[in-house]
This record gives C-alpha cells, sequence and structure tokens, in this order.
C-alpha cells in the first residue's frame, strides 16, 4: 500500500491519497506512515493531533502559527464534507497570497499538507463535518494570528458566500495589514 502525493500550485502544498482498502465490511486506511512520508520528503516530525466538529456553513481560518512555533498541518475529514485551503503567506515568495482549495471528504480519503508559512482555513459543506489535523508542533496562543477569509486581494472561491465565523475570525487581519509586519519570510 503506498501513499499518493500529488503537487498543488503551491510549493510544499500536497493533495496525499492514502492507501484504502475498501470491501462490505468497511474501510481500512494508513493516513500516516513515519517512514513512507520520509521517503516521499513528507513531514515525519508531528507533535499534535487535533479533531473539530463544526455545523454547515462554519468557517474556520485563515489561521497560521508564526515563526517562533510554526507549524505544518496534514488536514482529514472523517466525517461529512469540507472545502479546505492553504494560502500562501510567505512575504517575497513568488506564490505570495495564491491559495489552493481541495474538497476533502470522508468518502474521498483525501488528505491535504498545509506547510508552515502558509494560513489554513476550511468551510463545512455538509450538514455536519469532523475534520483531525495531525500538527509539526503544540499549540502556542502568542504565535497564533489570523488572515481575513473574504480577502479581496486573496480571492478565496469559497462555496459559500456567508459562512457562521467565530469572533476572532471576524476580526483577522486584512492582508494589507498582514504585510505590514509578516509572520513569514521567503525564503526561510
Amino acid at each position: 500500500m503506498q501513499f499518493q502525493i500529488t503537487p498543488t500550485t503551491l510549493e510544499g502544498v500536497v493533495i496525499v491519497d492514502s492507501p484504502v482498502v475498501v470491501d462490505e465490511r468497511g474501510f481500512f486506511m494508513e493516513t500516516y506512515h513515519q517512514s513512507k512520508f520520509a521517503d516521499l520528503g513528507l513531514p515525519t516530525n508531528f507533535m499534535q493531533d487535533n479533531h473539530s466538529r463544526s455545523k454547515y456553513g462554519v468557517l474556520r481560518g485563515l489561521h497560521y502559527q508564526d515563526e517562533r512555533a510554526p507549524m505544518a498541518k496534514l488536514i482529514r475529514c472523517t466525517f461529512g464534507r469540507i472545502f479546505d485551503v492553504a494560502v500562501d503567506l510567505r512575504a517575497g515568495s513568488p506564490t505570495f497570497a495564491r491559495w489552493v482549495g481541495v474538497e476533502l471528504a470522508a468518502d474521498n480519503f483525501r488528505q491535504l499538507l498545509v506547510p508552515a508559512g502558509f494560513g489554513h482555513g476550511f468551510v463545512v459543506l455538509s450538514e455536519v463535518a469532523e475534520v483531525q489535523y495531525r500538527c509539526t508542533n503544540v499549540y502556542a496562543p502568542s504565535t497564533e494570528g489570523a488572515v481575513r477569509w473574504n480577502d479581496p486581494e486573496i480571492g478565496i472561491e469559497w462555496p459559500i458566500s456567508d459562512p457562521t465565523l467565530s469572533a476572532r475570525d471576524q476580526l483577522a487581519a486584512t492582508l494589507a495589514e498582514y504585510r505590514q509586519k509578516p509572520a513569514f519570510i521567503y525564503p526561510r
């Protein structure tokens, strides 16, 4: 059983298709394997797992942890469907402020690897969705930041126009504000 890696238009952001065996009983899938990930050049230094449950239309993001505690994330949807997004926040990068989005669903078994230096967010497309993140660093509140989900300069084509947001995400920085003091500089 091998992992299949599909590069996106953003350096380091990859879609990970996991080996899955489906039969009349259900399915079995391998979501992470240290040596196989290392052979593919993917992170293997995961330190924390997170699990969220959200209702239809909830949008979480675009979040990051700055260079004091940078965090890559391996994201998968284990129940329902989400539209998952990564945005390049590395000032000076040739792809700065560009984004990629992919549907992750319990029934497509896909994962998205979002490297440190990128903002991450998702919106729930099903009645309910559960999302699991494998992270390369631990949560450090003093290093977290967010960029506004609907900043027109980024131009993410979200499939939902009026999402439910946390107070924090409603007050997230615009890209212009982020540029004044970027959390990441390219190359790093």
